[in-house]
């Protein structure tokens, strides 16, 4: 993913409500199987690391996108993004890398 396509997806977060909250249980096998799940619906999904929680969003996130297959878009204090396109469909366009268009020419 290239610069200019993580700074299009993070303005499209930011109007983002986080739909899941990682609490003091942490990651557990039936968390990362619901942001899994919620992939079907959405590419773009914003995750809330609450207070309680112990572990670091950071690391939260590396371990959600390895498990989940997704691609970690950023880690905002306590709010994780995370991307995964929709393989059939996708309804997000990202914008086309710089190298590509070069390529072309």
């Amino acid at each position: 993913m290239t610069s200019k396509q993580r700074a299009y997806l993070k303005g499209l977060a930011s109007k983002l409500n986080p739909i899941f909250q990682v609490g003091k249980s942490s990651l557990t096998p039936e968390f990362t199987e619901a942001v899994r799940e919620a992939f079907n619906n959405n590419e773009l999904i914003k995750i809330a690391v609450l207070k309680n929680c112990g572990d670091d969003p950071n690391e939260i996130g590396q371990i959600l996108s390895e498990r989940t297959h997704s691609q970690l878009v950023q880690v905002i204090g306590k709010k994780i993004v995370l991307y995964k396109p929709d393989k059939d469909k996708p309804k997000i366009m990202l914008p086309k890398s710089v190298s590509a268009k070069k390529a072309g020419e």
